[in-house]
């Protein structure tokens, strides 16, 4: 009895203590998981982390993509299209839709990971320079893909075909490559001369094969292939071909519009058998300028190259101005973007600014999803 009447009291101040002690773990759980101070906001008691490559290296997302600013990447030339890497947020003013935006985040030689779509031509124009159209397209892909970066290889005629899909594995691209090639038209005699009523050659469909859609390629890749690549790329589209649209049930604009929701450059490379095709040097510099892309036109394989090259300086030296918009209306809208350089000095020396024309405005349901790298 003795024992027992030290005992009961001796537990229940243990019991007391053990409450206290659960009050105030519980009263600290409850704040860390209510603070929105912190830098973790997050009701779930365990946010899943995101693998390793799903983050992007050499970039502060803090600010980058905040779903709530817009992104504006763009590029700064002088006259012998050399990158300028000297701008401040304090020398350019961006506008939409005509109204000055306050700029939130400047921000220099944003290198992201790349998603790039590498879109072949091979229709009868192309037929004579398909050879050093691949072997440039290999010695690219090898020169600028790194270990966070993928790419993807398109043919096509009046339809596209993909070749690989989105991998970094520079051994399956390279195969890709190799496997493009040439499919003559029904009656093709070579030089881009067609016999009619000459029967077909294999079991291919021969009157796509005598075409050339590339406005339906572009369209069927930005809404098919880019718009589901990796999360937080630079995503680009290049474009090899002489600019000659034959067949498309897309128009240009079409084109132009899905790329821009897709957030996508168009780099194209207007490059046919100038013998007997012409190349369209209008409409490929309307569809790369309106996406942020350039275009380039290349006589010689020297020249092929340099176009390459050019391509792989613009996407690995770009800026990134990011802005909340004014216009606050979620309605899907088309915005126009516009930056203008303000600085005396810089003004002087007619500075190329290369950048997107334009964006979608998120609409109230969201975004268009998007797949995580490694999905």
């Amino acid at each position: 009895m003795h024992y027992q009447n030290l005992t009961r009291p001796f537990l229940l101040l243990l019991v007391i203590a053990a409450l206290m002690c659960g009050g105030v773990l519980l009263s600290g759980k409850s704040e860390a998981s209510g603070s929105a101070s912190g830098p973790i906001a997050s009701a779930s008691p365990s946010p899943t982390p995101r693998n390793r490559e799903e983050v992007p290296q050499d970039s502060d997302e803090v600010v980058k993509f905040d779903t709530n600013l817009t992104n504006i990447f763009f590029t700064a030339a002088d006259k012998n299209k050399r990158f300028v890497g000297n701008l401040k947020a304090e020398d350019i003013r961006v506008l939409e839709d005509g109204q000055p935006q306050e700029i939130f985040t400047f921000q220099t030689n944003i290198d992201l990971p790349l998603s790039l779509a590498i879109l072949i031509d091979t229709s009868a124009s192309e037929e004579r320079t398909l050879p050093d159209l691949k072997i440039a397209g290999r010695a690219f892909l090898e020169n600028i893909l790194r270990n966070k970066d993928e790419a993807a290889i398109l043919s096509f005629t009046g339809e596209t075909t993909l070749e690989q899909g989105f991998t970094g594995n520079v051994e399956r691209l390279r195969r890709a490559i190799d496997r493009v090639e040439f499919v003559p038209p029904s009656g093709y005699i070579g030089g881009g001369v067609v016999v009619n009523g000459t029967p077909p050659i294999s079991g291919t469909n021969q009157i796509l094969a005598g075409s050339t859609a590339i406005w339906d390629a572009v369209w069927a890749t930005a809404e098919e292939l880019i718009s589901a690549s990796a999360e937080h790329t630079r995503r680009a589209i290049i474009l090899l071909t002489d600019g000659d649209d034959t067949s498309s049930r897309m128009k240009m604009h079409d084109a132009i519009e899905r790329a821009q929701k897709a957030d996508a450059l168009i780099y194209a490379i207007g490059i046919g058998d100038r013998y007997t095709f012409n190349v369209d040097e209008g409409a490929l510099r309307k569809i790369a300028e309106q996406t942020g892309g350039r275009a380039y036109f290349p006589k010689h394989e020297r020249d092929l190259n340099d176009a390459f090259a050019q391509i792989q300086r613009d996407l690995r030296e770009q800026y990134l101005v990011a802005y909340s918009p004014s216009n606050k209306a979620r309605d899907g809208s088309f915005r126009k973007i516009e930056i203008h350089l303000v600085n005396p000095a810089l003004r002087q020396q007619n500075l190329k600014l290369n950048y997107r024309t334009g964006y979608f405005a998120k609409t109230a349901t969201g975004e268009t999803p998007v797949r995580k790298r490694g999905q």
